[in-house]
Formats: C-alpha cells, structure tokens, sequence
C-alpha cells in the first residue's frame, strides 16, 4: 500500500503514474517484490468536464459520446503539470464503494501547488459549492478563485461556452494505410515560444553575474528548490530585475525574502509606472479614477460586514467601502437558507466578534480612504452556482495610522484573499496582511484558533409579541441597561442589542412619532410619508450602531429619547405626542 507519514492522513513522496480525467489520477507506490501498489485520488471540492467516451462496439444500439467543454484541456493540463512528477495528496473523504476524495500538491509536501487551486484558477473546473463547510479555508479559497475566472472570463467562462474545445474525435480510419504515408516520419513540432522579454532578461542577468564573484544569502528550500539572493558589488540582482520590468513578484517565496518584501514591490511598481518591457501594456486599476475619488476621508456610518463600511463623503454622499483582500468569517452551503431564524452576524463563528471591534474602533469617526481598486460587477445565471455580485470599490481603510484590515487579520477575524501571479486587484499593503495573518495562525488567534468557537445565543423577542412580555418585567427591574442601536426601521423606531441580557427588542422613542416610510401591506404598498427618509437618516447618523442606555417603564423608552425628541423636532422629523409614553413623565 502507499502509507501516510507517521501520525497524519498526508501521503508524501509518491510519484504520479497516470492522468484520467481533470479531476482524477492515479499514484503508483513503490515495487516490493512484485508491481507497485496503485491508488486512485479524486479532487475534492471541484469537476471538470467529462472525456469522450466510445460506445461499446457491442452494444450498437448506443451512441458515442463527446466531450464535455474543457474536458481534454483540464485532463491535458493535469498531464503536462504532473505527469512523472512526485506530488503529496491527503485523504480527506473514503466513500462506502472505495473512491477516495482530497487535495494533491505538486512536490513532497504541502507547501507545493495545489493542483485543484491551479484547474480553477485557469476556468478549467468548477467548485462543487453544494455542501460546503463552514470554517474551511481550502474550500473558501476555490470559491474566490473561481469567482475570478470568471470575473476574468478564463477557460470555461469565456463567451461562447467552449464549444471550440470539443475535440472531433474518429474512431475508425477508412485507409490506414493513406495515413500512415500522408503522417510518415513527421515528428509534431514540441518546441514552445519564449515568453516576450525572455532572452533579454537572461542577457541582462548573464551580463552582470556569469562568472562573476557574487553573495548569496541562502532564503530557503522548499520542494528540494534552494531559494536565495545574489549581491553583485552594484547591487541585488532580483530588484534590479524587478526594476527594469524583466521580473515579477511571486507572493509564496517573497515571504521568506529577508531583504525585505517592500523593496521587492517597490521595484515592481516603479516598473509598471514606466510601463518598461514586461509591463508595457499595463493599466493601474483606479488608472481611470481622479485623485480625488482615490484618496478621500469620510465618517463612518455603519460597519455592515468585518469587511465593509459605510462611510459618508463631505459632499452628503454615502458610499460603501470594502477592505481590500481580506474574507470575513463566513458559513459556506444551503443550510443557512433553509433555517429562516439564521442570523450571520450572532451565527457564523467570530462574525459578532469581528463586527464589534470594527464597530468599537471606527463607528463615527473620520477615516483615510486609500482605493486599491474596483472589483467589477459579476452576472449569475440559470445554470451558475456563483451568485451576482454588484461593482465593490476595494480600499484600505486606517485610522490614527492603523490599517484596519491589518487589524482584523492580525486578531483572526478575517482571512487573507490568495490571488493568481498575475491579478493586480489586491490591497496596497498586501504583503503586510499576510505577515499578519501568520502571526495569527502561529499564536492560534480568532479562526485559527483550535479552542471551541464561541456561541452567542441571542433572544429575538423584536417580532413575537408573546416573548416580548415575557422578557418586560425582567427588563424593567433591571433598571437602566446598556445596549447596542442595530438597526434602524424609522426615525422614531429602533432595534436594540441589549449585551447584558442577551436579547434584541424592538424600540420606540417615547412622546414622539415620526413620519412613516413605505410598506408592504394587504391592499398593495403603502406609500411612504413626506420626510420619511430623512427622519431615518438623521436617526441614523446619531445612533446606529452607537452604544446607548435604555430605561423601560411601561413599553421600550431609551434617555437618547430626550436628546432625540428635542433635536428631531428642532430638525421638523417628529411631532411630540402627549400620554402614557410622554417625555416629560418620564423626566
């Protein structure tokens, strides 16, 4: 058999024997006195279309069947990458029949390429999105990748549907011995075009350093690779590359760079601002953006996510920024639809957690804004499993000099987006994040923690009249409560998190009525009253996501309801209404 290292289900060392599909190979172990031991692994998490098949001569009833769009290109990709190589597999799931299911890397640990990342990444598989679990950073990963292939319309995205990779396949030949002399000793021509600067950048390498006496500083070695700098007397080789626009940045060995991973990007960027060689058809992502609309401060509104913010402009406009290449804590898969009571920010693990140090740190202050760029709008259809997103301005967000991205990460609230080589969509202080984010999973903080998530079991009695009366008198002895403004309904109705008692009421302002917004109803939708939004957006602007004390007598009162009673009928929001839930009874 091909055994595991010790104490892991992770198989390492063993060489590649056969390609059957894009989704599936074979291993051969190593000969013990007879044939080597074989082993089928299927990949985890994705498919890939289907080979042609040729229908059983004995059956003639049946047809042949084709391929399926990109099938042979995933399967001829797997080939050319693996074929004869030795790669490292975990076993992840063992079916009933035998098929076994998990991740391969191309090299002797897990540190290599990950195979199913790679189809992905180039269009040519798509994620199995159905069943998904929460907290897997693995099946995450897949779903970003796919996301922007297909934002990037690679392989099977592309227009057109890959009705052009389907090959014309012939079982038969009429006169085999026509072909034979039309094919005779005509070897197909292997030989591969260089890349564009490619011999100009082995001169420029060749003509400073062959044969000269140079310094290395050895980095590391992974995958039997050794990685390293060289010094020349005028300098270090690899940002000169960089520099000259003959070299790229690779994210997975730039961590190990001791040299410091900021002069590496430096000499990349200066680059693609002169647009010299390799970069010579390159355009900055907020290329088509004024100065203005790049750099920006702005007041934050509400933190909707533990990646996005809305902030208000100095012209009275509001905006919705999300962190640049950071992933929020999420629950993948169909359950959280099925279960009406699902509510993200109390049920997806370390969610709440990330929300309230957003909400601790920047709800209502001034903010720098920095664009890195604008994720365009993505397009579901009938067939797609990848939902639609609307167009994201991506930015860097910091206060007081604090990236707050960098924050998060750093506390293990959010994870770090992995990209492509190639994609420059991705967060200005990018390499800073990652080194924020091994920290975190070398001190076990947040989501990599291996502690119990915590649970927050939350009492909703905001819509059920029966545990809204049940809950009163308790609330009413407490006295005055802290508690947390959640959400907005109107300027005068208000929802409530109440931490101590971990419950969340729904709350009117005593001895005012503002007016009323639109509304579904039996008869049709009720047509929103005059100022009603602006009622909304002056309450919100004071107290949304604000901490506040409340007070209940005989239905939900808060003391902001003073300050608020004054300033909205000052603003022409509100009128004051005289009876039991008055102002002034309760002063």
């Amino acid at each position: 058999t091909i055994f595991p290292t010790p104490n892991t289900n992770i198989y390492c060392d063993v060489p590649l024997f056969q390609v059957l599909s894009g989704c599936a190979i074979i291993v051969r172990g190593q000969p013990r006195g007879g044939p080597p031991p074989e082993r089928q692994i299927n990949l985890s998490n994705i498919r890939t279309g289907a080979l042609a098949r040729r229908a059983p001569q004995s059956q003639p009833d049946q047809k042949d069947t084709p391929d399926e769009p990109y099938a042979f290109q995933a399967r001829e990709f797997l080939r050319k990458m693996l074929i004869g190589k030795e790669v490292c597999f975990t076993v992840e799931v063992k079916t009933a029949l035998g098929r076994e299911y998990g991740m391969v890397y191309l090299g002797r640990d897990t540190t290599g390429e990950n195979i199913a990342e790679s189809l992905v990444n180039e269009g040519l598989a798509t994620v199995r999105r159905e069943g998904i679990r929460g907290n897997n950073p693995d099946q995450a990963r897949l779903c970003d990748l796919e996301d922007q292939a297909k934002a990037s319309k690679k392989g099977m995205w592309t227009e057109g549907g890959g009705t052009n990779t389907v090959r014309d396949l012939k079982y038969i030949i009429e006169n085999p011995r026509n072909f034979v002399d039309s094919m005779h000793q005509k070897p197909a021509d292997g030989t591969e075009s260089p890349e564009p600067f490619a011999a100009e950048a082995k001169f420029f390498t060749e003509s400073r350093l062959l044969q000269r006496d140079v310094q290395i500083i050895l980095e590391s070695c992974p995958n039997q690779v050794i990685l390293g700098t060289v010094l020349h007397p005028n300098g270090n080789i690899t940002e000169l590359l960089l520099k000259e626009g003959f070299a790229r940045c690779v994210d997975w060995s730039m961590a190990v760079y001791t040299q410091g991973a900021e002069k590496l990007r430096a000499g990349e960027k200066s680059a693609k601002e002169r647009k010299v060689r390799i970069w010579k058809d390159y355009v900055a992502p907020t290329a088509n953006m004024d100065q203005k609309d790049r750099q920006f401060v702005a007041k934050v509104m509400q933190v909707v996510n533990a990646d996005a913010v809305v902030v208000k402009l100095n012209s009275g406009e509001y905006k919705t920024i999300h962190l640049s290449s950071i992933r929020p804590p999420r629950i993948e898969g169909e359950n959280k639809d099925k279960d009406k009571r699902f509510r993200p920010i109390y049920d997806i693990p370390y969610m709440f957690e990330a929300r309230e140090f957003m909400r601790k740190k920047i709800i209502g202050k001034k903010v720098n804004v920095t664009v890195d760029y604008i994720r365009a709008a993505t397009s579901s259809s009938e067939t797609s499993t990848i939902p639609a997103f609307a167009e994201r301005t991506c930015a860097t967000v910091t206060i007081g000099g604090i990236n707050i991205a960098e924050a998060l990460v750093s506390k293990g609230f959010a994870t770090v987006i992995r990209y492509r080589q190639d994609d420059d969509q991705r967060s200005s202080h990018y390499d800073e994040l990652l080194a924020a984010e091994a920290r975190a999973i070398k001190n076990g903080k947040g989501l990599h923690s291996k502690k119990e998530v915590p649970i927050h079991r939350v009492a909703d009695i905001s819509g059920e009249t029966q545990k809204a009366k049940q809950f009163l008198p308790f609330l009413q002895r407490a006295g005055r409560s802290e508690a947390v403004v959640e959400y907005v309904f109107s300027g005068s109705r208000l929802k409530l998190y109440m931490p101590k008692e971990t419950c969340l009421i729904t709350f009117l302002l005593a001895g005012i009525e503002c007016p009323r917004g639109s509304r579904n109803m039996p008869g049709g939708m009720q047509v929103a009253e005059p100022f009603s939004d602006e009622a909304m957006a002056f309450t919100k602007e004071l107290v949304l996501q604000r901490e506040v004390s409340s007070t209940l007598i005989l239905a939900p009162i808060s003391l902001i309801s003073v300050v608020l009673l004054a300033t909205a009928c000052l603003a022409g929001f509100a009128v004051g209404h005289i009876g039991s839930h008055s102002t002034s009874s309760f002063i």
